[in-house]
């Protein structure tokens, strides 16, 4: 009878340690890259300045003429009478002006 004991304990054991090996490998598979992507994103947004071009969330180009707080004025379209205010965080990529002259040399 304690040979019974002996296996149910040993199988508890080893689920408890199947269970932490199934975590840890979620959290290295999936909220590491996930934090990393949002720190990068933060140093990104925070080099943020006035004549940067942008690439929002719903796909519009444009190009950044006044930042206020979370608050950013984007202006689009080649004859640049469209501006809109939209929020900081709406921003997911970002290109500065040096940028763009190294790649069209």
């Amino acid at each position: 009878m304690s040979g019974m004991m002996l296996s149910s304990a040993g199988m508890g054991i080893g689920t408890i340690v199947y269970i932490a090996v199934i975590f840890g490998a979620m959290y290295f598979l999936m909220i590491r890259p996930q934090k990393k992507q949002e720190k990068e994103k933060a140093a990104m947004l925070a080099t943020l300045a006035v004549g940067d071009t942008v690439l929002t969330t719903s796909g519009f180009y444009g190009v950044v003429i006044d930042i206020n707080g979370d608050t950013v004025i984007v202006e689009f379209g080649y004859n640049k009478n469209c501006r809109i205010p939209m929020q900081r965080a709406a921003i997911i990529q970002l290109e500065k002006p040096e940028d763009a002259e190294e790649k069209s040399e």
